[in-house]
């Protein structure tokens, strides 16, 4: 599996990368099945530092987890350990994901946009119907079934997730709502 194990505006130490890559291989590899590859990046704010995870799974899924501590290696303790959480979770739907599924999730190319809000109150007029763009990328959508793509949006700890449905070949949105409970948009 590849590491790349970074620290935003800090240093991270030799003897961190080594810990973060020996316990979070133990951790994946207990309930996964082959991982390609993590993103570990380190920061810090306000006397607090925060560790981000991301695991992509040779699968085509990708887990994401967070912590937050006092000291950097807690951190990264409360990241793993909800990293172990949501594989605990899913680590029956994951192997069967795996043995059901012969070739890896189908990603498709598509544009992602972040475009800026208004500043002014909520009751003025904007001045022209076209937003500002601020950023643009270029993104992914994946093949999946509904359920796969339920269990990608819990693992990605995402709120919403669009997804190119198996079943009928065209593009799905499912979403949490803010009743707790999945909603599922099948144009």
């Amino acid at each position: 599996m590849r590491y790349k194990i970074s620290g935003k505006q800090i240093d991270i130490g030799d003897a961190l990368k080594t810990r973060v890559e020996e316990e979070l291989s133990s951790t994946i590899e207990k309930y996964a099945a082959r991982p390609t590859d993590a993103h570990v990046i380190f920061s810090r704010t306000a006397g607090l530092f925060s560790c981000e995870a991301v695991v992509h799974l040779s699968t085509g899924l990708t887990a994401q987890a967070g912590g937050q501590a006092h000291e950097i290696h807690s951190a990264f303790d409360a990241c793993r350990e909800k990293m172990d959480k949501q594989l605990r979770r899913y680590k029956r739907r994951l192997k069967d994901h795996y043995r059901a599924r012969a070739e890896p999730v189908e990603l498709s190319g598509a544009s992602s946009y972040i475009l800026a809000s208004e500043a002014e109150g909520e009751d003025s007029e904007p001045d022209s119907l076209q937003p500002i763009i601020v950023a643009e990328m270029e993104t992914t959508i994946p093949s999946l079934s509904v359920g796969e793509a339920v269990m990608q949006m819990e693992l990605a700890g995402a709120p919403v997730l669009i997804f190119r449905n198996e079943g009928k070949n065209g593009l799905n949105v499912v979403y949490r709502r803010d009743d707790g409970n999945i909603g599922w948009i099948d144009p």
